[in-house]
């Protein structure tokens, strides 16, 4: 039996933050069936490092007011094509996926191929609201090749500052 406010988060959940291994969470987005959340991972999706191989995760869930309501620890199972469960799930998977590139039969035979639907239940306690931390608990930016030194604006004439 889980908690009910895992159960009430997990039915509102369109985005969770999940780590794997204790490394940094990473927002993924996910669709809740049936108490678990499923996530698909790979080529041309959104990655995850070791959730394939992982046996559990660390899920975070938001609620109403956008921050961080619980946490709880998960299961990870992989979810193989061609199963009874995978006929059931990856055509809900796939039809609330966003921007897809394609039809809903195109992508479920991509994901089939070349990506990994995993279910996430959830196991073991939650941490609800009263026993979360106090501060933000917000990291610096990860390192990026994105990432360029800004320069100074350019400026025409000359500025004068107040007198």
């Amino acid at each position: 039996m889980t908690d009910p406010v895992v159960e009430e988060a997990i039915k509102k959940a369109a985005v969770a933050w999940v780590s794997v291994d204790d490394g940094p969470p990473r927002g993924l987005w996910c669709v809740p069936i049936d108490g678990a959340l499923y996530v698909v991972t790979g080529i041309g999706e959104q990655r995850l490092p070791g959730l394939v191989d992982g046996a559990t995760a660390e899920v975070t869930l938001r609620g109403d007011h956008g921050g961080r309501i619980v946490t709880f620890t998960a299961d990870v199972r992989r979810v193989q094509p061609g199963d009874d469960e995978w006929n059931t799930v990856a055509p809900q998977v796939g039809g609330k996926r966003l921007n897809a590139p394609g039809p809903t039969e195109k992508l479920l035979e991509r994901w089939a191929m070349d990506c990994t639907l995993c279910c996430l239940s959830p196991v073991g306690p939650a941490v609800t609201r009263p026993d979360l931390p106090d501060d933000s608990l917000a990291e610096a930016p990860r390192e990026t090749p994105a990432a360029r030194v800004t320069r100074k604006p350019f400026r025409l004439h000359k500025v004068r500052g107040k007198r």
